[in-house]
């Protein structure tokens, strides 16, 4: 447990080297399945952090583990020590991708994990991972579709890469998984970013968050350093191209200016798309508002 008497260390001088006035809205106890610790040590890490909350110094306590576990009575216990929101590594609801993949649990455990976390008046976080090994095609779309239904409070989305050092990796130079190309893997994460919105349940993250020595054990996958809006840009798209009827002749748009960083997609990729839309820069205007409006222009 050495290892984690170094990181409970550190947590502890992280907050004593802070400003007073400085205020968090998350502790996040990530980086592997938290309940799946010793009882102690959940104990212990979550005593501390109610400390913190108590003192107004952060707003909530999160932490992530797998679907298989969590149960009813250990929940029940780490809410009463102060933990707030669980996100759970489902990855996917498709028990072949599972199966595939290594993973312990199957599709109805998962399901059945997301609701205890909900039972037990905890919020619930949702982890996908697009492109996994046994993931049939339009399987990816029917993993988000199951956890809106599970009504999470957010959704991680994190496209398979190949890792060195895995099972994984040693599958793909046997030529027995090859993974999503990014320009598809985009489309796939820009519909589910789409139904996310729809729904009402933000997106947390897209992508593995970059760190340092990260890089250099990626052997494969779809990643991009701005795939979170290689996706939105996509999401938008997909949107505009729902509502804009194609041969309605001349349109004027008014679009969220805060969308505006984004419409056309990574160095412009998008504006072919749009151009077969009839979507143009000079017929776009932006407002303050959340409103899209598409007027047809009468000669």
């Amino acid at each position: 447990m050495r290892d984690l008497d170094a990181i409970f260390v550190a947590m502890q001088q992280a907050m004593r080297a802070a400003p007073p006035a400085a205020v968090w809205d998350s502790l996040a106890l990530y980086g592997g399945s938290f309940t799946a610790l010793p009882e102690v040590w959940i104990r212990r890490f979550l005593e501390a952090a109610a400390i913190w909350k108590a003192q107004g110094r952060i707003r909530q306590v999160r932490c992530s583990t797998r679907p298989d576990a969590v149960d009813a009575a250990g929940l029940a216990r780490w809410k009463a020590l102060g933990l707030d929101v669980v996100e759970l590594g489902v990855q996917s609801f498709q028990d072949d991708a599972l199966a595939a993949s290594g993973r312990s649990y199957t599709g109805e455990v998962a399901r059945r994990a997301c609701g205890l976390v909900r039972a037990a008046g905890l919020g619930l976080g949702v982890q996908l991972m697009p492109g996994l090994p046994g993931q049939r095609p339009g399987e990816a779309g029917q993993d988000v579709a199951q956890a809106l239904a599970l009504h999470p409070e957010g959704i991680r989305l994190y496209p398979c890469l190949v890792l060195e050092g895995t099972g994984l990796a040693v599958r793909w130079r046997q030529g027995l998984h090859q993974p999503r190309s990014l320009e598809a893997m985009a489309w796939t994460l820009g519909r589910a970013v789409l139904r996310c919105w729809e729904a009402g349940v933000p997106v947390w993250r897209i992508g593995m968050l970059e760190q340092p020595g990260l890089a250099q054990h990626i052997l494969a996958g779809p990643r991009h350093p701005a795939l979170g809006t290689m996706a939105r840009s996509r999401a938008i798209f997909l949107w505009m191209r729902r509502h804009i009827q194609r041969g309605r002749g001349a349109i004027r748009l008014i679009l969220p200016r805060r969308v505006s960083g984004e419409i056309w997609g990574v160095a412009g990729e998008l504006r072919p798309h749009y151009a077969r839309l009839g979507v143009h820069h000079q017929n776009m205007s932006w407002h303050e508002e959340d409103i899209v409006q598409i007027m047809e222009l009468t000669a």
